[in-house]
């Protein structure tokens, strides 16, 4: 098993764009994490704070919306951030939904548009420009990623 991190705003459709074209990069998504089905999804979006998760699979194709596993913990609520981890909120939601899952050790990717959210050079994170959203280049880039985790 594999970890795919999804954040929506700036990533499935670009940052403070109208509602009509929100998941307007959705398809270039679907597109690569289909072509790696040992991938499960977690949602790091702060839709996550919104809406209820099965509201949010109703966005995603039905194969691809039943691979989402869940959404990572709010980092308020965390009570054990490793000092390493401080003021990387998104990073530490990821692990700690790891370290939840038992998945401490599984390979895992973060696609996101904010990378002060995370560790400098963390290797985990597949950064997306958050004014065009994933583009179809940008998914490829992504294809190659998910595949040299395999």
């Amino acid at each position: 098993m594999f970890v795919l991190f999804l954040d929506f705003d700036g990533v499935l459709h670009p940052e403070h764009c109208h509602e009509s074209k929100h998941f307007c990069c959705l398809p270039w998504l679907e597109g690569a994490v289909r072509r790696f089905p040992e991938y499960k999804l977690v949602v790091t979006s702060t839709w996550r704070l919104q809406y209820p998760l099965e509201q949010l699979r109703q966005r995603f194709s039905p194969d691809v919306a039943a691979r989402i596993d869940g959404a990572t913990p709010r980092y308020c609520e965390l009570t054990d951030v490793p000092d390493t981890l401080v003021g990387y909120e998104r990073e530490a939601e990821c692990r700690a939904w790891l370290w939840a899952h038992q998945a401490i050790h599984l390979p895992w990717l973060a696609v996101d548009d904010r990378s002060w959210l995370y560790r400098p050079f963390c290797r985990s994170l597949f950064l997306v420009d958050g004014k065009k959203g994933l583009t179809a280049v940008a998914g490829e880039q992504l294809v190659t990623r998910l595949h040299e985790l395999l």
